[in-house]
């Protein structure tokens, strides 16, 4: 998720400040991910810092309204443009553990996989119960929870289903256990000699 992008977008469309920025953010998401004021404040300060945003002065109440520069409004236009990438790599923390425990000997990965699923279920279902409780139903505010929302059900369908998945692929293999490589990777921290 793009903190920084989402908020520039915001601030596209006129001069905000801090917990007004957290409100349209929520508004726009759902307040399905809300963001803490502490981090919009840090996330505003280090666009300040790269020329995105400029910090105007206080109003009667103290508010501190954030203007976006002609580079914000470029890196909103360059973001909206631009699709999303993602990694080919996987910091997914289930797959990784779900990994690890497939190689590990002595380790009954079924047991695992149905703590899992059974998460993973109440959370599917948790979702499914959810409803919108927004102010203005039929607004842009219900469809930007909407969309959110429909992504979240997706991906925990999606889990539930590459649970099955994983099951399944380790009933066909016997003997899944991985032990430590015999041979030593050549690079590593050297052992210390000597004191201090």
């Amino acid at each position: 998720m793009s903190v920084r992008q989402s908020l520039l977008a915001i601030l596209d469309q006129g001069p905000c400040y801090g917990y007004q920025l957290k409100h349209e953010y929520d508004r726009r998401t759902g307040a399905t991910s809300s963001l803490n004021v502490g981090q919009i404040y840090n996330t505003l300060e280090r666009l300040e810092r790269d020329g995105l945003v400029r910090r105007g002065e206080a109003d009667e109440r103290g508010h501190v309204y954030w203007q976006i520069t002609d580079d914000g409004s470029l890196e909103v236009a360059r973001w909206l443009a631009s699709p999303v990438v993602r990694s080919t790599t996987t910091r997914d923390e289930l797959a990784v553990k779900l990994a690890i425990a497939a190689t590990l000997p002595g380790i009954d990965v079924a047991a695992v996989i149905r703590a899992q699923r059974a998460e993973s279920l109440a959370r599917l279902r948790t979702l499914q119960q959810t409803s919108y409780s927004g102010e203005t139903a039929g607004g842009p505010e219900e469809l930007a929870w909407s969309l959110v929302m429909d992504s979240m059900l997706s991906a925990a369908e999606a889990e539930t289903r590459w649970l099955d998945h994983v099951e399944q692929r380790l009933s066909e293999h016997s003997g899944t256990a991985l032990p430590l490589a015999t041979e030593r990777p050549r690079r590593g921290r050297p052992a210390r000699v000597g004191g201090a």
